[in-house]
């Protein structure tokens, strides 16, 4: 497998936004919390490469990458890696979110997708990393832990949910 994270592209648009309707009852924002489909694709793109960048971040994000899993020239997935924490993410969201699309699952895809985010993460400075699933996504959790992540707890977020947040040292 070579699986690459990379920035998405002008090419991305298609199999992306297909892939984010994959998600539509899991809470899981393929694209990000920043993207509006109102938007054109290539503005969003510029976006992205702001925050990567740390240009003209609004107030509530930090600078990090939103980034396109890629298998030979399939989109299988994505990441999405902060480099530092806000309050917000100090909590819940932690430095690194994944995701791979369903039809691609059970391929070993996460566990890529997370190894590469971890070396971005570190090249981009980031010492510990939090990285948090939700406690019943047994999935995630394994792929969490086969990376390193150790369990600090188990918490109930403000909507009940109850989720685990892991430190990777």
């Amino acid at each position: 497998m070579s699986l690459v994270l990379r920035p998405f592209e002008l090419t991305d648009e298609v199999a992306a936004l297909a892939a984010a309707q994959e998600f539509p009852d899991s809470g899981f924002d393929f694209l990000g919390f920043d993207f509006d489909p109102e938007v054109p694709w290539e503005r969003w793109i510029g976006l992205m490469e702001n925050y990567r960048r740390g240009v003209d971040l609004p107030a509530n994000r930090v600078r990090g990458a939103m980034l396109a899993a890629d298998v030979d020239g399939q989109l299988v997935g994505c990441s999405s890696i902060r480099f530092a924490l806000n309050d917000y993410l100090a909590v819940r969201g932690g430095h690194i979110g994944y995701g791979v699309i369903p039809r691609f699952r059970r391929r070993g895809y996460a566990t890529a997708i997370l190894v590469e985010s971890i070396n971005i993460a570190r090249e981009e400075g980031a010492g510990d990393l939090l990285v948090s699933c939700d406690d019943d996504n047994v999935g995630s959790a394994t792929v969490i832990e086969r990376c390193g992540g150790v369990l600090e707890s188990v918490v109930v977020a403000n909507d009940g949910t109850m989720f685990r947040r892991y430190w990777i040292h």
